[in-house]
């Protein structure tokens, strides 16, 4: 395969370059096969195709020297756009998690009003429950009641500083309210908790790497292989003391 002629080589290259069929990363492999093709790969004209299909700016935006080759310029440029991308990715896990912490506010204050109404709920379900008492105690004056009874429910009926009927609507539409502004609000907590998930994976997807996640997952089985020497080696240790006593 080596044995082809040089200008063979060359439009080979060309023709792969040309078409997209071959990137840096091909050209770079290709260069570790044999001289020769290190010395074809390294040609100005492929690394300027490269330069100008993966790098589309304009060239005043790269180093004038003469005596930079298209390859050190395009490895120059791959870098910076390392650099962009990196700096680029880490903005972008900073406002996922900004936007963590905000679904996570909003979580904490639709619970606080969630709380809040249910207190207030609470507290008008039990005026509700006693004006409903005051009016039929109400009504039970207007028959013959003995008098312990028929007392204690004048005593009631006077205790009670407004009009018992319309209070009693009153508190009615509050408590209807009440239900609604909660049923809003746990529609609404569903779904921002529903929101923090669905970011809360996106952040951890955006932060997985196959490398590092390898290396977890190895170091963790290291420490399994070593702890389960270390027990064996107990045990044995244990056995050989039960033999000699």
């Amino acid at each position: 395969m080596v044995s082809l002629p040089d200008e063979l080589w060359s439009r080979i290259l060309e023709i792969g370059i040309g078409n997209s069929t071959l990137t840096y990363k091909d050209l770079c492999c290709v260069s570790i096969t044999s001289r020769l093709l290190r010395r074809l790969s390294s040609e100005h004209s492929l690394w300027n195709r490269l330069l100008s299909s993966d790098f589309p700016l304009s060239p005043s935006y790269f180093p004038s020297s003469s005596s930079s080759s298209s390859k050190s310029l395009y490895k120059l440029r791959f870098e910076i756009d390392k650099e962009r991308k990196i700096a680029a990715h880490k903005r972008a896990i900073l406002r996922k998690e900004s936007q963590i912490s905000e679904h996570s506010r909003r979580l904490h204050d639709i619970q606080k009003l969630v709380s809040q109404e249910k207190i207030k709920a609470i507290q008008t379900s039990h005026e509700f429950s006693h004006l409903l008492r005051v009016r039929e105690a109400s009504v039970a004056l207007n028959v013959w009641q003995p008098e312990v009874v028929r007392g204690r429910q004048k005593q009631m009926v006077e205790q009670c500083g407004v009009p018992a009927e319309s209070r009693i609507r009153t508190l009615e539409m509050e408590l209807k309210l009440c239900k609604q502004q909660i049923m809003g609000l746990e529609k609404s907590h569903r779904d921002e908790k529903r929101r923090l998930d669905a970011a809360k994976k996106e952040l951890e997807s955006m932060k997985y790497h196959p490398l590092q996640e390898k290396k977890r997952v190895s170091g963790g089985e290291n420490e399994r292989i070593v702890k389960q020497k270390k027990l064996k080696n107990c045990n044995s240790l244990r056995e050989k003391q039960y033999k000699t006593q």
